[in-house]
Formats: structure tokens, C-alpha cells, sequence
């Protein structure tokens, strides 16, 4: 596989494989995601497994044109169970997706990514979760998943420091201590450095009044980038697009559990915007003035620099309907994975 620019962590929902087919061809070419099933507890094992493999099936649809990663980071030992009969070391035959494991899962996801990738003798990814402070014996536990692989068979590591926001200002030098761990266990094929940094919306968040938050997770790779590393033309960047690192934690709603209102998102140089929208035709005078409090940022990029802007300067003339939270995702998306694969290539 060539090696990505820009690797986004997206849940397997269909607004985000949307999004990423709406990407421009030339963008869309320098991104890899790395896909993340949602967990399920409690479903029962048919519809579980009718779950899994619809929206693994759409992903590798949408995958078609360009190589990525799947993942099942929170499923459990049933869960897993359930994975392996749908996702078969065959399942992955002829399609652009690698599997994905790590230290700390059930045995029955380990295994599964293990015989897929085994199977069709490519790359296995391995995801590190760093959200607080490195722990030196995470280390010896990925250097088990390595030992149970053929030797030289391709890995790639993902350096997932999960949520990144102000109250991190020691992130990038926990990431630095990991990395430094990690790097000489085996020849990584790809080795990206991963972090969430869209804030939720705040407690007091309210129509017409925008709300800004900086981009630490940003500055956290700045920092990365800036260290003396002798590995630091091999790192990628990755985040969680426009999401907090948490969405893809969550399982999803299930009919009308989705708040009344939504958020509109954008991404600027240094900070993160948001906008609340309601929900409803009724709502279209709000909805457009939603739209407005971004399309007025000093530093909005205008309509012609992604389908993502469009569709808010359309939204503002009317142009387009109010949408809803799988619009607002899959817009926020196509603008937000536009401009940092762009802000990547300068």
C-alpha cells in the first residue's frame, strides 16, 4: 500500500463513508481512514452479525479506490466471536481493507486480525492507546502480537493518544516517550501518531452564538514534529475528524435517539468552530443563520474549497434544505479532512 498523508479515525457510519466519497479524487488519494465498528453489548448474535456485515461491506465499498484499515477496538469476547464467523480470513480477500488489533483486547479480537492478516500475507495494524501517560510494559505486550506473526510480515502502528484538548499540555511528550519505545520493536510499514481534538459542545451552547476552541490536538503534532527524532519523516498524521475522540466509542442510536438539535463544525488554522443547529423545516431561519456564523469566519475558505463549504454557502442562500445530523456530519467531515490533508501537503 502507499503510504498515506492523512490517516482519519471514523466510525462505520454511513455518513462518514459518504463523506469520504465525497472527497475530491485528489484529495481522497492521501487518505487513508482507519475504520472503527462501533460496540454493540447485548445485541443478539444474528442481528450483531447482520449489523457487522452490512456496514463492513459498505466500507469496503467504499473503499474501492483507495487503501484503509478496520478495526473492532471495544468488542468483547461475544462480540468477537460474532466478528470472526462474518469477517472470515477470506472476507478479506480482493479488498483495500487490513486488519486491526492491539495490546489489551479480548483474545478472540487478537485472533481474528491475527488469521486475517496472516491469511492474505499483508499488513496487520497495530493500535496503541496512549490516553493519559506511557506505560513502558504496553511495549512488551505489542512485542507479543509481533512474535505471533511470519517473520517480516509487514505491521503498521497507530499511536492513538484518544483525546487531546487543553487539559493535555503533556501529551506530546508522553507520544514522544511511546514512540521511542515502540519504533525499534520491528520495521513498521506505517507509523501514525493519532488524537481527538473537537471539543464537545459546551454546557451553555446556545443558537446564534458560535463557539471556538483551540486545535491542541494541532499543536500537540507541531510539538511531535519539532522534537529531534531521528524517526520523524516516517510519522503520518491522524485525528478523529470532527467528532471528540469519544463518538466512536458510542453505539449508535437506534430510531429518533438523536438529540433535537445537531452542530454544524468547521476547521480554521488554530481553532475549531461550532455552531448548533435545530432540527426541522421549521427551524430553516436558524438553521441558515447557523450556517452564516461560519461562512462569516475571517478565515473561511469559500465555497470553491471543498463540497463541505459549498453546501454551508448554499445553506446560507437557501439554496440547499436544513439537512440533518447526517448532513451536518458528512459535511463537517468533507471540509474538515480537505483542509488538513492540504494543510499536511504544505
Amino acid at each position: 500500500m502507499s503510504v498515506p498523508l492523512y490517516v482519519p479515525v471514523l466510525p462505520t457510519r454511513p455518513h462518514a463513508g459518504a463523506a469520504y466519497r465525497a472527497l475530491a479524487p485528489d484529495i481522497r488519494r492521501q487518505v487513508a481512514p482507519l475504520w472503527t465498528l462501533p460496540p454493540r453489548p447485548g445485541v443478539l448474535p444474528k442481528p450483531l452479525a447482520e449489523r457487522i456485515a452490512k456496514e463492513a461491506g459498505d466500507i469496503s465499498a467504499a473503499q474501492r479506490l483507495g487503501s484503509a484499515w478496520l478495526d473492532a477496538p471495544f468488542a468483547d469476547d461475544v462480540e468477537a466471536a460474532v466478528m470472526a464467523d462474518v469477517l472470515t480470513p477470506g472476507w478479506w480477500d480482493d479488498r483495500n481493507l487490513r486488519p486491526v488489533t492491539g495490546p489489551g483486547r479480548p483474545g478472540a479480537q487478537q485472533s481474528l486480525a491475527l488469521a486475517a492478516a496472516r491469511h492474505r500475507k499483508d499488513g496487520l495494524g497495530i493500535r496503541v492507546r496512549l490516553p493519559g501517560d506511557w506505560n513502558d510494559r504496553t511495549a512488551s505486550d505489542v512485542a507479543v502480537l509481533l512474535d505471533r506473526l511470519p517473520s517480516g510480515h509487514p505491521a503498521d502502528l497507530f499511536l492513538d493518544l484518544a483525546t487531546v484538548l487543553p487539559d493535555r499540555p503533556d501529551a506530546a511528550k508522553e507520544a514522544l516517550r511511546a514512540l521511542d519505545t515502540l519504533l525499534p520493536l520491528t520495521s513498521w510499514r506505517t507509523v501514525t501518531v493519532v488524537a481527538g481534538g473537537f471539543p464537545e459542545p459546551p454546557g451553555d451552547f446556545r443558537e446564534g452564538v458560535p463557539y471556538e476552541a483551540p486545535r491542541t490536538d494541532w499543536e500537540t503534532w507541531h510539538e511531535i514534529r519539532h522534537s529531534e527524532r531521528p524517526y520523524l519523516p516516517r510519522l503520518r498524521y491522524g485525528d478523529y475528524g470532527i467528532h471528540p475522540a469519544t463518538y466512536v466509542t458510542q453505539t449508535p442510536p437506534v430510531g429518533g435517539g438523536s438529540p433535537p438539535w445537531g452542530v454544524l463544525r468547521y476547521t480554521t488554522a488554530r481553532s475549531y468552530h461550532l455552531s448548533k443547529v435545530p432540527y426541522g423545516r421549521q427551524y430553516d431561519d436558524a438553521n441558515r443563520e447557523a450556517a452564516r456564523c461560519l461562512t462569516g469566519l475571517s478565515d473561511f475558505r469559500g465555497a470553491a474549497a471543498s463540497a463541505g463549504e459549498e453546501w454551508l454557502c448554499d445553506r446560507v442562500r437557501g439554496a440547499e434544505t436544513p439537512g440533518n445530523h447526517s448532513t451536518w456530519n458528512k459535511q463537517g467531515n468533507v471540509q474538515h479532512m480537505t483542509f488538513a490533508t492540504r494543510s499536511l501537503g504544505h
